[in-house]
């Protein structure tokens, strides 16, 4: 392959001519030679990246789908691949006829199959379903590594990490395994080895330590975000709020039910949050009513109460005495409060 790489761009040694005849010897001398024809630089790529194929091909091998057992410590929920998930590259391997990218895998000499897909599950589940559904010539191309289990974890990590139909709790879930078996539970270690910021695996991880009830509020394992995990994991975690955010989960995935059960539109993930975050913030008490206040006669006795003082509408008094009371006492108790009444002002 090198010597191949190498060869791009270079021009072969031109090639010595045959000795002519004797007669006009001294006249062919004095004319230049004539070049050798050069093959063209894509020629001569063309010729490097061939043997640079056939390299690369000579490094995979093809086997059936059934060859394989799973790592289970791949993100990707095998069991949560569907046709509808992978239909578009299902047609694409049937139109082909193969997967065009290799997938991983390593042996696995005293395992109940000779190899371990490591990286590829979408392709090995796709065809899979086209050996299932009459389309068993179609073969695995799988490129054999050896790895342990830590090296086989950041490959596949390294290969899922951009796809986006990788959900964000798929890879949570994957991370917190990880750092349990092969970092020793030391975050910082993990982080370091996969070149990413503490606090992006932090925050995969606060996702990964929802509940299973708070994750059921969610109508797909998709709708559920690490933003949502961000905020929700620290609530849960309070002993003060956890029974009420987990009555709200209940309560929302019957919804959620519900809804799939009558063909409506989901809830979606942003509202689901909203409303379990909802069910930690006390309310706020109904604001007391203002106490009327009290319409009194000169002897102190309550004759009854200003309901409503205000410029543009007037005052509006209730007269009710308590006890026996004269009417002179009720228009001497009046007079104060309409000539401070705010109209009058």
């Amino acid at each position: 392959m090198a010597n191949a790489i190498e060869s791009i761009g270079t021009t072969p040694p031109p090639t010595r001519a045959a000795d002519g005849p004797v007669a006009g010897d001294h006249a062919d001398r004095e004319k230049p030679a004539e070049e050798p024809a050069t093959p063209s630089f894509l020629e001569r790529r063309g010729v490097a990246f061939d043997e640079i194929t056939r390299t690369v091909k000579r490094l995979t091998i093809r086997l059936k789908p059934s060859e394989c057992s799973i790592w289970p410590g791949n993100a990707r929920d095998y069991a949560a691949l569907s046709y509808d998930r992978c239909a578009s590259l299902i047609e694409s391997i049937r139109e082909e006829g193969t997967n065009r990218e290799p997938v991983v895998v390593r042996r696995t000499p005293n395992a109940e199959r000779p190899y371990e897909l490591i990286v590829g599950t979408r392709r090995h589940f796709s065809i899979s379903w086209l050996h299932a559904n009459n389309h068993s010539e179609i073969e695995l191309v799988a490129r054999i590594e050896t790895l342990d289990d830590e090296g086989a974890f950041r490959l596949a990590d390294l290969e899922n990490r951009e796809r986006e139909d990788v959900t964000d709790l798929e890879r949570a879930r994957n991370y917190r395994h990880a750092v349990e078996a092969y970092y020793n539970g030391v975050r910082a270690q993990m982080a370091e080895r996969l070149a990413i910021p503490k606090q992006n695996l932090h925050n995969l991880l606060q996702l990964a330590e929802l509940p299973d009830e708070v994750v059921s509020a969610f109508a797909e394992p998709g709708d559920l975000k690490v933003r949502h995990g961000m905020r929700l994991s620290p609530l849960i975690k309070d002993e003060r709020y956890r029974d009420a955010i987990l009555g709200e989960a209940a309560i929302i995935a019957a919804e959620q039910k519900e809804l799939l059960a009558a063909g409506a539109e989901k809830i979606e993930g942003s509202k689901v949050c909203e409303r379990l975050a909802a069910a930690v913030t006390p309310s706020r008490p109904a604001p007391s009513p203002k106490a009327k206040p009290a319409l009194t006669a000169a002897s102190g006795k309550e004759i009854g109460q200003v309901l409503a003082d205000t410029k543009a509408k007037g005052i509006t008094i209730n007269i009710n005495p308590k006890g026996r009371a004269s009417v002179d006492e009720i228009l001497d108790a009046l007079r104060p409060v309409i000539e401070s009444a705010r109209f009058a002002r």
